[in-house]
């Protein structure tokens, strides 16, 4: 009798780039089910994903009929992550999937399960309720001794807040608890999803470092448990692609090379296979609304050169991409999802984003400059971006709004800097700010869309929460 070869899926599944009729799914093979000191081991073998209709609960007790059948290895060259890709799925349907795991020498045993819904897509006015989050600083929230907490302070002028403190913290961060049960359709992390500058003291150079940084995040039970549920979408920023406010030049690693391939390696853009690997994207959610994911960091001007026509943070072929596809959306709203901020305020020291003296303001003022000349200022295009540790919703004098996700962890939030501030972008106080966090709060953004009815228009909600869900803030949009 063959002994069989102990294979574990702690980190469970993850889908994502859910679309009309497609969707991507992935599930890493490990050798342990919790972090060793060496980290969390990969292991070979295959995962056979089964596709199956989630229509009741009485089909997925029988088994049901399954649809779909894809199989893929779990190799070291890509940290033992089988990931597969649906097609020719039916728009605005539920699907579950079912793994079976099949180890080095043959064993099979059951796998991680996953539930999704296909987008409705142009042709469905259909509600839908989303959340977008950043700044998840798992050495923060655990209260790592290697921060050096004094260092913060003399850097930033900010005290940390206190790590977490709860008994539930081992789960992970509360904020997944509440999005589990607020039922979203789908999940958008905008960047900083992992940290590898934090703690300073030896930061994540190296890919197994770097891989490092990802298990520990995702083998937290609030995520396993709320990926289950829903399909996600994933933007990188800085943190998650070489260290704070990065470019691509600096002779450090980690490189962009590696940056970029561990960012395709640990997250569902597409299949490992893909001849062509963009990061920008847009997804047509229903009728009423079309998102854009935008790409920050790959194609960037160095942060150091002077501002002006060829300083770009999204790149010509981006930027002609982002213009091209507005102008083709006949959605009632467009949502332009960022990982770094184009209105603000932010920290008048930094140059790192679209709103930063001396950063990339050239490129956000020809742009909305464009808007305004395509009319499209006044045809319900929203920012939503992520990076700033602090909620906000603020008007440009253009009359462009802009919300702010906020850290999605209490330890990682602070106070933001508010219009007329001389310590910020905005020293002169022309942005309007209807609303900026009164106290530093970890949170998440709720958006809604509630299709046109026969008495009351399309309306768009965005709702700023904290991480048990209080709405702070509720702003409504009618078309």
């Amino acid at each position: 009798m063959r002994r069989a070869q102990v294979v574990h899926t702690p980190l469970g599944m993850l889908v994502g780039e859910v679309a009309t009729t497609s969707a991507v799914a992935q599930v890493r093979l490990c050798g342990s089910d919790r972090m060793t000191p060496d980290g969390l081991p990969g292991a070979p073998g295959t995962v056979e994903f089964a596709l199956y209709l989630d229509s009741d609960g009485a089909q997925r007790q029988s088994g049901g009929h399954r649809l779909q059948h894809r199989r893929s290895a779990a190799e070291a060259e890509h940290d033992f992550i089988a990931r597969v890709r649906f097609e020719s799925l039916k728009p605005n349907t539920r699907y579950l999937i079912r793994t079976e795991i099949v180890d080095g020498r043959g064993n099979r045993s059951k796998g991680p399960q996953a539930r999704f819904r296909t987008l409705p897509g142009a042709r469905h006015a259909a509600p839908v309720k989303f959340a977008v989050v950043t700044g998840m600083n798992y050495a923060k929230f655990h209260g790592s001794k290697a921060i050096d907490r004094k260092k913060h302070i003399e850097q930033n002028n900010i005290a940390l807040p206190p790590p977490y403190r709860g008994k539930d913290k081992a789960l992970g961060y509360p904020a997944l608890e509440t999005l589990r049960k607020e039922q979203i359709d789908f999940f958008i992390a905008t960047g900083d999803n992992v940290y590898y500058d934090t703690p300073s003291r030896g930061r994540a150079k190296s890919i197994d470092a770097m891989r490092r940084k990802w298990h520990e995040q995702f083998i937290q039970p609030r995520f396993r448990q709320l990926f289950a549920e829903m399909p996600t979408y994933w933007q990188v920023d800085d943190h998650d692609y070489r260290k704070d406010d990065c470019d691509n030049t600096g002779d450090y690693d980690p490189t962009p090379q590696l940056a970029q391939r561990v960012m395709w390696e640990q997250l569902p853009y597409g299949p490992f296979s893909a001849k062509k690997r963009v990061t920008y994207r847009t997804h047509r959610i229903t009728r009423d609304l079309q998102i854009w994911l935008l790409e920050g960091r790959i194609h960037r001007s160095p942060n150091s050169m002077p501002d002006g026509p060829d300083k770009s943070i999204w790149g010509r072929t981006q930027r002609a991409w982002l213009q091209k596809t507005l102008l083709d959306s006949d959605a009632t709203f467009k949502i332009i999802i960022s990982p770094t901020p184009l209105i603000g305020p932010d920290d008048k020291r930094k140059t790192d984003n679209h709103t930063n003296i001396g950063g990339f303001r050239n490129e956000r003022d020809s742009f909305f400059a464009w808007l305004k000349n395509e009319g499209l200022d006044k045809n319900h295009v929203y920012f939503v971006c992520g990076d700033r540790h602090w909620q906000y919703h603020s008007i440009d004098p253009r009359g462009l709004e802009e919300f702010a996700t906020g850290a999605l962890v209490d330890a990682n939030a602070r106070l933001g800097r508010r219009p007329g501030d001389p310590k910020s972008t905005d020293s002169e106080g022309t942005i309007q700010q209807p609303y900026t966090s009164p106290r530093p709060s970890g949170g998440f953004l709720i958006v809604r869309v509630e299709p046109a009815g026969r008495s009351q228009p399309a309306r768009l909600i965005f709702e700023f929460c904290d991480e048990h869900g209080e709405r702070l803030y509720t702003h409504a949009k009618s078309n």
